[in-house]
């Protein structure tokens, strides 16, 4: 049974600091490309944070970029998201996402940790 379990959320000001973490277990981590998306509080859509593939290459989010730094640690099959300069519009779910390319249906969801930037 796949898992991806967050935690690291909380409620913070203005320009603080957060690190999240996302345990994964059932899945071959190393495998997968891991990704962070959110969702704002009353929003219908989950946008891309940061990804970060099988080989340590990132990917972010005009909004998050200088700010936000996704790292792996594939002997712990963890994910981590620092966030740091947090902003009130950072202010959402936070969800850890597995996908494995090339295998269709290989794509797995947390069930989200919640960050709150107050300013």
């Amino acid at each position: 049974q796949v898992q991806l379990v967050e935690s690291g959320g909380g409620s913070v000001q203005t320009g603080g600091s957060l690190r999240l973490s996302c345990a994964a277990s059932g899945i071959t981590f190393n495998a997968y490309i891991m990704g962070w998306y959110r969702q704002a509080p009353g929003g219908n859509q989950r946008e891309l944070v940061a990804t970060i593939t099988t080989s340590g290459n990132t990917n972010y989010a005009d909004a998050v970029k200088g700010r936000f730094t996704i790292s792996r640690d594939n002997a712990k099959n963890t994910v981590y998201l620092q966030m740091n300069s947090l902003k009130p519009e950072d202010t959402a779910v936070y969800y850890c996402n597995a996908n494995r390319p090339g295998y269709y249906g290989m794509n797995y969801w947390g069930k989200g940790t919640l960050v709150t930037v107050s300013s």
